[in-house]
């Protein structure tokens, strides 16, 4: 699993800007931001070198921050890569709460999901899947 900084965000202007000015004044390093919003919030997901200080700095200024377990997976970036893990977790009766993708170097790209119930990573692994661990994904510098 790898930790992942959740961030509940009032759909206001400038809120976003605040969170990251909070972060970068931590000299906390994001790798990656992933932003899903409605029209009343926003929930900003990311990859930092430091999610728990990360989680406490933001709650220290007012933002409600959490971190989340997330599984990364690596496949090729190539159609279909998708579909085939999803398919897996289908077949396997997993159910995918949330997911979003990058793609990296290399050919490769990661799936992020998140599933809920326990040994969904594991059940992966045993059907080939590469599992990321954090230090694959981001640079960990944890506190």
């Amino acid at each position: 699993m790898i930790s992942q900084l959740t961030v509940f965000l009032a759909n206001e202007k400038g809120r976003l800007a605040a969170a990251c000015r909070t972060l970068a004044d931590a000299d906390i390093n994001l790798a990656a931001l992933f932003i899903a919003d409605t029209a009343d919030f926003g929930i900003v997901r990311i990859f930092c070198d430091r999610p728990n200080r990360a989680a406490a700095v933001l709650a220290e200024a007012g933002f409600r921050a959490s971190i989340t377990p997330v599984i990364a997976v690596s496949v090729a970036d190539e159609p279909g890569a998708l579909a085939r893990l999803l398919g897996f977790c289908h077949e396997a009766s997993m159910n995918v709460e949330y997911g979003y993708c990058f793609s990296v170097a290399g050919g490769t790209a990661v799936d992020v999901l998140k599933i809920e119930g326990e040994g969904a990573e594991e059940a992966l692994a045993a059907a080939g899947f590469k599992i990321l661990a954090p230090e694959e994904v981001y640079v960990v510098d944890e506190d």
